[in-house]
């Protein structure tokens, strides 16, 4: 038999090397760090923008679509529902099955669910292209981190990393209603959103690198199953919730939660590949990651989710003024988390969570009284502290989330943490327009109640991730 030597092996073709070395586990280093950088930020940056999009054409798309206002808590809660009920899901379905591959399919899916959403003409149709833009985005945002933790596995690179990332992160909830209210109707801005999804992942599938843990062993089908409807009942619940919590419908589906939540539990007990390691739990650093996911949905997402249409519905603002006022909020939001990583090995990252949240409930106790004051100028120290505190928490959380898992479970703990964002974000955004509009004083002394339990809210996120401390 003829010898094949040394040399000759090594002519392999690259694609057949690299499907040798991921079915032994094997994870091909990243050929293109910065390419892998600038690719899941933008996505990341696009995947934020469609989530904001609706914050200042609300009011035109609830007319467009014939919304009741006590409906109109769905056409925000569409995509966060979606978010919430598949990042886990997909960060660990990324960490077995190729980072690459699921971010992918995620923009890909991304751009078609955006296009299609501007193209709907009831609200329930657009509630669900809105809970489909939700899944994608739960792919792109749980695989992106777990990307970018293999393209830099040094400690100094790691930081930058996810500090350009949670940037972006900001960007995109600066960049949304800008490009929303720029086009003059609200489908042409979907349609145009959804190009850019199409086109990075167009540039994605030669820029990245394919990574997965090698962890072996069959899907955790009945893990998802379970967790995935649990987290759907719950975000049902929290947003019917606002016309009657004391109603059956609302009863059955937080009991529904709880019976799937338990069934989980114990599926992941049993399972040899669990979608989530229980033991986690017990970690002070991953609770941490999951409290501050779930305060920042609750305190800062929850309440400028709504903000901006309560402002054009009181003060008579353009789409537009809207979104180049709230600039100000999300724009000090991107340049503070960008710079955020000047504090590293000054402040540790849950000390920057904690100023994050202080700093948004102080924000938050400025603006009282400037809804319905009959000048916008009365909210700008505000939304200047609102910003600088967004900032800080939107560097400091990606840093957390890879840091509080194992290196090989990035996109998990990337998807733990932002599924406990985005559950904390739907429960915000029903709190308060419920807070807003179920007030006997008017839209003006709703949003101060609204505002003053914002602020009570995030200062209990301060004190808890404070609290939550590792152990020497």
């Amino acid at each position: 038999m003829p010898k094949f030597s040394e040399r000759t092996q090594v002519r392999t073709p690259p694609r057949q090397q690299v499907a040798v070395q991921e079915r032994r586990g094997i994870r091909p280093a990243p050929p293109h760090p910065r390419a892998t950088l600038a690719v899941t930020s933008a996505a990341t940056a696009v995947t934020l923008m469609t989530y904001t999009a609706p914050v200042v054409t609300l009011p035109d798309t609830a007319a467009a679509l014939h919304t009741s206002p006590s409906a109109q808590a769905w056409l925000l809660n569409g995509t966060p529902l979606g978010l919430a009920a598949l990042l886990l899901v997909a960060g660990s379905l990324a960490d077995d099955y190729g980072r690459r591959r699921v971010f992918l399919a995620g923009t890909l899916a991304l751009g078609l669910t955006t296009a299609l959403g501007g193209l709907t003409t009831s609200t329930f149709l657009f509630t669900l292209a809105r809970v489909a833009q939700g899944a994608a985005s739960a792919a792109i945002l749980a695989s992106s981190l777990g990307l970018l933790v293999t393209a830099f596995p040094s400690a100094r690179g790691r930081l930058h990393a996810t500090g350009v990332w949670g940037a972006f992160v900001s960007a995109g909830i600066a960049a949304g209603p800008l490009v929303s209210g720029a086009f003059p109707s609200w489908r042409l801005a979907y349609g145009a959103l959804g190009a850019a999804a199409l086109l990075t992942a167009a540039v994605g599938t030669r820029a990245l690198s394919e990574s997965r843990a090698p962890r072996g062993g069959r899907p955790d089908i009945l893990g998802a199953l379970t967790f995935g409807t649990a987290l759907v009942s719950l975000v049902a619940a929290l947003t019917l919730g606002r016309d009657g919590w004391l109603r059956a419908p609302v009863g059955l589906l937080f009991a529904a939660t709880v019976v799937l939540l338990a069934l989980f539990t114990v599926v992941e007990r049993r399972t040899s590949t669990p979608m989530i390691d229980l033991s986690l739990l017990r970690r002070p650093g991953f609770l941490a990651s999951s409290a501050g996911g779930l305060f920042t949905g609750l305190t800062v997402i929850g309440l400028f989710s709504y903000l901006p249409a309560l402002l054009q519905r009181t003060e008579h603002l353009s789409a537009m003024d809207t979104a180049w006022l709230f600039l100000l909020w999300s724009g000090l939001s991107f340049v503070v988390a960008l710079q955020a990583k000047r504090l590293a090995g000054r402040v540790a990252p849950r000390r920057q969570m904690a100023a994050g949240f202080l700093l948004h409930a102080a924000g938050a106790l400025t603006m009282l009284g400037a809804i319905g004051a009959g000048s916008w100028t009365r909210m700008l120290p505000g939304l200047v502290l609102g910003g600088v505190g967004s900032g800080l928490l939107n560097a400091a959380l990606p840093l957390v989330a890879v840091e509080s898992v194992p290196a090989e479970r990035a996109a998990m703990g990337s998807g733990a943490q932002q599924t406990f964002r985005y559950i904390g974000s739907c429960a915000g955004v029903a709190l308060t327009i419920a807070l807003v509009t179920s007030s006997g004083g008017g839209p003006a002394h709703g949003s101060n109640v609204a505002l003053t339990v914002s602020a009570v809210l995030a200062v209990l996120g301060a004190a808890v991730v404070g609290l939550l401390r590792e152990r020497a």
